[in-house]
């Protein structure tokens, strides 16, 4: 079955992680996406396809933008796009001659979708800054009476705060547009969506006698026997109480599970408790329980995961276990994504198919 972007196209030009991640879930749900990438980039012999999850599931034309005809080559395909796609620095565009108002005036109807850090205005629209940089400014580092707290081994700010705000706000506009027929510009700023992702964390915190559960001792990860680790979740009491009646420390005299000033005594008996057996058997242990206890794997022993194996979550793309596209859908679930194409792979094909073929000759595209 196509996914339910079926028939949307999507035109990606590059310049950042969150705009690639962003056109790569619109090309898992089924949308058309055609990269435009750097004409100087295209190798001197075809390449194999990279195992690329930030590129799988697209097709290449590759466009010299500072050849006279480039933007043109552009804006014939923008005519025929749904969706535009740019992740570079507020006016890069422009300076290209792809911006949105040009594009606009080209297509009324497409949707203009843009990631940046900072935004398209205000006083640091123009600066760089990288995820930490954003999830500092937002108070997601920040946990009360203590120093802040290390940022998470992933792009949270990039790819959640902006990638995914991104297409969620060009799905929406896809749908506003079916009933104005009109396009519009979509701002997707990484700092305002990393603070929306903080919202509920952040409401706890003003909440008199709430406990953020950062660095708790039912919210952390303890070392097992074997030195691998595993991770505890249990903050609702009835799932801590099962925790510690796995543990064998239920009927030991500790203190309450939300007295702060007990903490460290029960870090010490629940760790404890965890270093007596090997992760294996504690996960047996665990394996019926609601304390919300799991491993902590290393990435290349996520597909293997039990569960993850019986729902098909990773897919092989181009010889390499990657995630499956996501959310699923009851009937219009997609394929598994074509590995990542190189540089000017499809540039006849693409836009042959797309209907701007005229300029296969002209100097401002390369690519076979």
């Amino acid at each position: 079955m196509p996914g339910p972007l079926e028939g949307v196209r999507v035109l990606e030009v590059g310049g950042s992680v969150a705009a690639a991640f962003a056109a790569t879930v619109l090309a898992d749900l089924g949308a058309d996406v055609l990269r435009i990438d750097r004409a100087a980039q295209v190798p001197d012999a075809p390449a194999e396809p990279l195992p690329d999850p930030l590129a799988r599931g697209r097709r290449s034309v590759a466009v010299d933008l500072k050849h006279a005809d480039g933007p043109a080559v552009v804006l014939d395909l923008v005519e025929r796009a749904d969706v535009l796609v740019e992740g570079g620095r507020p006016g890069s565009a422009e300076k290209l001659g792809i911006g949105p108002e040009i594009c606009l005036r080209r297509n009324p109807g497409l949707v203009y979708g843009r990631v940046t850090g900072w935004g398209q205005d205000g006083p640091l629209a123009r600066r760089a800054g990288h995820d930490i940089t954003f999830l500092g400014v937002t108070g997601a580092l920040t946990v009360p009476g203590q120093a802040p707290a290390t940022p998470p081994p992933y792009y949270l700010s990039s790819f959640a705060g902006g990638a995914l705000q991104l297409v969620i706000g060009v799905q929406a506009a896809l749908l506003e547009r079916a009933r104005s027929g009109q396009g519009q510009v979509v701002d997707a700023a990484m700092v305002e969506g990393t603070a929306l992702l903080s919202v509920m964390v952040d409401q706890w915190r003003r909440t008199p006698g709430r406990v953020t559960v950062v660095d708790a001792p039912f919210y952390t990860t303890y070392e097992c026997a074997d030195g691998r680790f595993l991770s505890v979740g249990a903050v609702e009491p009835h799932f801590y109480r099962e925790l510690l009646d796995k543990l064998d420390l239920g009927d030991l005299d500790l203190p309450g599970q939300y007295d702060e000033s007990g903490w460290p005594l029960l870090t010490a008996k629940i760790g404890e408790a965890f270093l007596s057996r090997d992760s294996a058997e504690w996960e047996k242990v665990f394996a019926d329980s609601d304390a919300c206890v799991a491993p902590v794997l290393a990435p290349g022993e996520v597909a293997d995961h039990p569960h993850l194996r019986a729902r098909r979550s990773f897919v092989d793309v181009g010889g390499q276990q990657q995630p499956a596209p996501a959310p699923r859908f009851s009937r219009s679930e997609g394929v598994v994504p074509a590995p990542a194409p190189y540089v000017g792979q499809h540039t006849a094909s693409a836009l042959r198919d797309w209907g701007v073929d005229g300029w296969t000759d002209s100097g401002a595209v390369r690519g076979v």
